[in-house]
């Protein structure tokens, strides 16, 4: 009998194959509905600036965040009782790097790298934010120098420096001209990842699984990027009036979110993560790569990126693409950056929005790293 219905269902598995590779019509296409272009019709944006019937810049800030914030679902528990320890400390070149352990929200208790200039304080600070790369095994690590670790973490780290970021941390690179730099791993990567261990076909799963909970992953990622910020602002080191984040790739997703989301954030540099629905979302130029990393839920009924970008008007704010990165095709990118022009020449801002593309693939390399410039409120991003 068992052997009779195994058989059956062996049977039916290979009809419904055979079957679906003769259906005369279909509605699913290359992970995309075939209606897509009617979709995208339907994305007026009207929360826009510019579309929003609100006129007053500071009315319409204050309505598109609280449009994001109302995407981004329930945030984790905010904390203060940061109850923060000192793991270890080495001695670099001009810094001094510490590991600290510390409670990030009500939840999550994490470690983190902290970089402090040698010298009196208190210092300009950054937020370093990591990218997704598809590589889980580390996060912080990517943007500071690990220290105190297993050598497969720091060759691990070492390798992704050399094959993203010119061989050079960012973290160390700014450490090294004054700054206190922070970082810290995103849920799912390095030391708050899976029990079972990294794999990057479970993060849609643990994405969906969130969202069944009414809570969504990458929203918990920027909650925790404001909830890092206000950490920072908080060490005797920092000034808090003159902090800036950076970040490269899903890092520079992060960067402009934070930078839209925190008036703590002075000023940001987003590289290599910019582009419209319309070009991420299309026959000829693919779809959307990040598994759920950049999604919050509805958004795109008032507002694509740019126009979230823009809520950081008038701040100083760098974005830097690659004219060959296969993952932002120019002409989205070029159409973002002139949605997020409009924005910043309508406030006689025009000067602080600094908008590159660069012959160079998706990358963060010396040279990059070296047109970083940070400053206080008052000073131009370059």
């Amino acid at each position: 009998m068992v052997k009779g219905l195994l058989f059956g269902m062996i049977g039916l598995v290979v009809s419904t194959t055979a079957l679906s590779q003769h259906l005369p019509a279909y509605e699913l296409e290359r992970e995309m509905p075939v209606f897509l272009d009617q979709l995208k019709k339907e994305l007026t944006y009207p929360m826009a600036w510019g579309n929003s019937p609100v006129k007053n810049f500071k009315k319409w800030r204050k309505q598109a965040r609280a449009t994001v914030l109302d995407a981004m679902l329930a945030p984790p528990p905010y904390t203060t009782k940061y109850e923060t320890e000192i793991l270890a400390e080495e001695q670099r070149e001009g810094y001094r790097a510490k590991k600290l352990c510390f409670n990030l929200t009500g939840y999550s208790r994490v470690n983190a790298y902290v970089l402090i200039p040698d010298g009196e304080g208190p210092f300009p600070a950054v937020v370093l934010l990591h990218d997704h790369g598809g590589h889980y095994t580390i996060g912080k690590e990517k943007m500071i120098r690990p220290f105190g670790v297993d050598k497969a973490v720091l060759d691990d780290a070492d390798a992704w420096a050399a094959n993203c970021y010119g061989g050079q941390y960012a973290g160390d690179y700014l450490a090294a001209h004054g700054y206190v730099v922070i970082s810290v791993d995103a849920l799912y990567w390095g030391e708050r990842g899976r029990k079972e261990g990294a794999d990057g076909s479970k993060y849609a799963d643990n994405a969906g699984n969130f969202m069944m909970l009414g809570r969504s992953l990458s929203a918990f990622m920027n909650y925790e990027d404001m909830y890092t910020t206000d950490y920072l602002a908080t060490l005797p080191e920092v000034d808090p009036k003159r902090i800036a984040c950076m970040g490269f790739s899903m890092g520079g997703y992060r960067a402009w979110m934070l930078s839209a989301l925190s008036d703590k954030i002075q000023v940001g540099a987003a590289i290599c993560w910019m582009t419209t629905t319309d070009c991420q979302f299309s026959w000829e130029y693919g779809r959307e790569r990040g598994g759920f990393a950049n999604m919050l839920p509805g958004i795109r009924r008032y507002l694509d990126y740019p126009h979230i970008a823009s809520i950081a008007c008038p701040k100083p704010m760098l974005f830097l693409n690659g004219e060959h990165d296969k993952l932002f095709p120019p002409i989205g990118v070029r159409a973002a950056f002139a949605e997020m022009h409009e924005v910043w020449e309508s406030r006689s801002a025009g000067d602080k929005l600094v908008t590159e593309l660069w012959d160079m693939p998706h990358d963060c390399g010396k040279k990059v790293q070296a047109k970083i410039r940070f400053g206080n409120s008052k000073s131009k991003t370059s």
